[in-house]
């Protein structure tokens, strides 16, 4: 839908028409295609009630910016009409004095409200989740219950989770599903049609992994945010998975080697690109130099063996690529939980035999390959072909070994001290198994070849 060139402002009066039929998440894809002055001129000509259902799509992007664009009294006005979540995300990310701006001009229940969502640290619990939901006393009927949720349907995030919370007190007590109360007597009590157990709750500082570990683990729609007993908000499962696409992201980019991106690709400035990825490549390429140093020590021996020389790519990449296998298996694991710190052993035992193995079947392919080149005189190794093709075998076995001990063991090692496991990027793995991969290589040389070609 990428079809907007700069418009005048009939044309953006007319294509703003258009957009207010469109689904709104073909709207939201438009104009995140659109440049920022364009964008802004096509929402000023939208109709207000669009106009918040668009800033309620957290996949717009430059949201808190386009927000700003706006008058100040139209800003106040949408971010008093959004769902509070969405509003604490725009709010998040402006800078002052346009938050305080913004701040100042809404109700003072809202504005509390979004100040005590501000003051969590961004990414728990407490900073994603909405005030929006549905409770009722506990004393309250069933058909007193669809009454009231008839009346607030249009202010609630989402009515299909119902909290049930003790009139005197407010704690929390009970959790409903809209499904039994449609099917419930309306004169029965609420509390007779909700499970008799407690719900499933976090406190306000729960991280975001946690919290979709646990949507997904008891299949919920929303969550309860629960502070000594009281129920503070809910995180729907839509903004659960919001995040974690964001989090998810973050550690792709990490993995590959540079930092996280906080903006979309094609949105970042040349120099901002370059200050993302300079860094890793400068510490990368530093750490590479220490294969330079590996080889230097073991020059004689090159000079030597020559052949030896052209298996060196050959033994650093399988290496690094068991190492960033071993890698990629554990970061995974680690954020599923499927692992913790403590089972690190149990990570090395099943790592150790399976890096022998692959190494082994490694080993066994390089062999027959230098064997046939060799026999079919693609190649000649020389009158020790047999013992050049016995340390090429041998250092695999060896390199991919560790390669996936050290690969599997890093994330561990950067968890322990407080690292997020996703740093243990792939082409940190591969310099770390390159380095060590040489010295394994050469001193197998020595070991085998030693009388013969050294």
């Amino acid at each position: 839908m990428n079809e907007f060139a700069p418009v005048s402002d009939d044309e953006a009066v007319a294509v703003a028409r258009v957009l207010a039929n469109d689904h709104v998440a073909d709207v939201v894809e438009a104009l995140n295609h659109e440049p920022r002055e364009t964008a802004i001129e096509l929402l000023c000509a939208v109709p207000f009630e669009r106009l918040v259902e668009i800033f309620d799509q957290p996949e717009l992007e430059s949201a808190p910016e386009l927000a700003e664009a706006l008058q100040r009294a139209k800003a106040s006005k949408l971010l008093t009409a959004m769902s509070v979540d969405r509003a604490a995300d725009i709010l998040r990310e402006l800078d002052e004095p346009a938050r305080s701006e913004l701040l100042g001009a809404l109700g003072p229940p809202l504005r509390a409200t979004l100040l005590s969502i501000l003051g969590y640290p961004e990414g728990s619990a407490a900073s994603i989740m909405t005030t929006e939901f549905v409770s009722v006393p506990s004393d309250w009927t069933v058909g007193r219950t669809l009454d009231y949720i008839r009346s607030v349907e249009r202010t609630r995030e989402t009515i299909y989770a119902i909290y049930i919370v003790d009139p005197e007190t407010q704690l929390l007590l009970r959790s409903t599903g809209l499904r039994r109360l449609i099917t419930g007597n309306p004169e029965d009590s609420i509390l007779s049609v909700a499970p008799d157990r407690m719900p499933v709750t976090v406190t306000p500082l729960t991280d975001r992994e946690n919290l979709a570990q646990t949507i997904s683990k008891y299949d919920l729609l929303a969550l309860p945010v629960v502070d000594h007993g009281r129920i503070l908000g809910i995180v729907t499962v839509d903004d659960i998975i919001d995040t974690m696409i964001e989090e998810t992201t973050e550690d792709v980019h990490r993995f590959g080697g540079m930092e996280a991106l906080d903006e979309p690709y094609m949105k970042m400035g040349f120099l901002a690109m370059i200050q993302k990825r300079a860094g890793w490549l400068c510490a990368l390429f530093l750490s590479e130099m220490l294969t330079a140093n590996a080889m230097q020590s073991y020059e004689g021996e090159l000079e030597k063996a020559i052949v030896l020389t052209l298996f060196i790519p050959l033994i650093m990449s399988s290496g690094g690529n068991s190492g960033s296998q071993a890698t990629s298996l554990v970061i995974r694991a680690l954020a599923l939980r499927q692992i913790g710190l403590r089972d690190w052993w149990r990570v090395a035992l099943r790592e150790l035999p399976t890096g022998m193995v692959l190494g082994s079947i490694l080993g066994i392919v390089g062999i027959c390959r230098i064997a046939l080149w060799q026999h079919f005189g693609f190649y000649d190794y020389g009158p020790h072909w047999m013992l050049i093709a016995a340390t090429v075998g041998a250092a695999l076995i060896g390199i991919v070994t560790f390669g996936s001990l050290s690969g599997s063991m890093l994330p561990f090692a950067l968890k322990r001290i407080g690292f997020d496991p996703a740093s243990a990027s792939a082409p940190f793995v591969a310099t770390l198994v390159d380095v060590t991969g040489l010295v394994i290589y050469f001193s197998v040389a020595l070991v085998i070849l030693r009388g013969t070609l050294l």
